[in-house]
């Protein structure tokens, strides 16, 4: 907790700004697995009242990266794999459907969209900022769910997000899977291009299932 510091930023509402600070300190490993998340000892850390204190808690809590015990109060989230092969099991089939409809409404535009996309992906690996490499991640899927047009399930994927970001962020660490992650991403546009929903299926449940397996040895490690 010494490296905490309040990213201001003053466009947001305090308690976003906040909740900012504290999820990129977990994500970082600054804040570790079952530390306690006192409100009165993190306001007077961060130069704020105890109220967004307690807002952005209940804001890491719904993304999984906090929660609440009895008697003793909130505390860091520890990863488990039941809640991640949970969480990414639905994450996958919620993608399967997408590319699914997207093969058949995908436009040229939506396809040039991630091409460019991993070209800017490329070149975030570069400068090694994790979330940077993040965002373009999850921009790469928002392309592919927002050509499947059905706003239902953008709304599904859009609300999982916050669950999975944690897990993405992991699995991003490590260096030695953008290789593979490369690949995959130009796999999935080529069976889009190509309108082959068998094949776009398949390569869905291959990144997903691989994100899985590494994931599921940082848990254990981590255990």
């Amino acid at each position: 907790m010494e490296n905490l510091e309040l990213n201001a930023d003053a466009y947001l509402p305090l308690r976003d700004v906040v909740f900012q600070t504290l999820r990129e300190a977990i994500l970082r490993g600054d804040l570790k697995p079952g530390e306690r998340l006192m409100e009165l000892q993190l306001a007077s850390k961060l130069g704020v009242s105890r109220t967004p204190i307690r807002e952005a808690i209940r804001m890491l809590q719904q993304e999984g990266l906090a929660i609440t015990i009895p008697r003793r109060g909130a505390e860091v989230a520890g990863m488990t794999e039941k809640d991640m092969e949970d969480v990414l099991r639905i994450r996958e089939a919620l993608e399967c459907l997408a590319v699914q409809l997207a093969c058949e409404k995908i436009t040229e535009e939506q396809i040039g969209l991630l091409e460019e996309n991993m070209a800017s992906f490329q070149e975030a690996i570069k400068s090694k900022n994790v979330k940077m490499i993040a965002d373009f991640d999850i921009k790469f899927h928002d392309i592919i769910c927002a050509a499947s047009e059905n706003t239902r399930l953008v709304t599904l994927l859009n609300n999982l997000r916050e669950q999975i970001y944690r897990y993405r962020v992991e699995y991003l660490k490590d260096e030695q899977y953008y290789p593979n992650l490369i690949e995959e991403h130009e796999q999935i546009i080529e069976g889009l291009k190509s309108r082959d929903k068998e094949y776009v299926e398949e390569m869905i449940k291959k990144h997903v299932d691989n994100q899985a397996d590494v994931m599921r040895n940082i848990i254990r490690a981590q255990e």
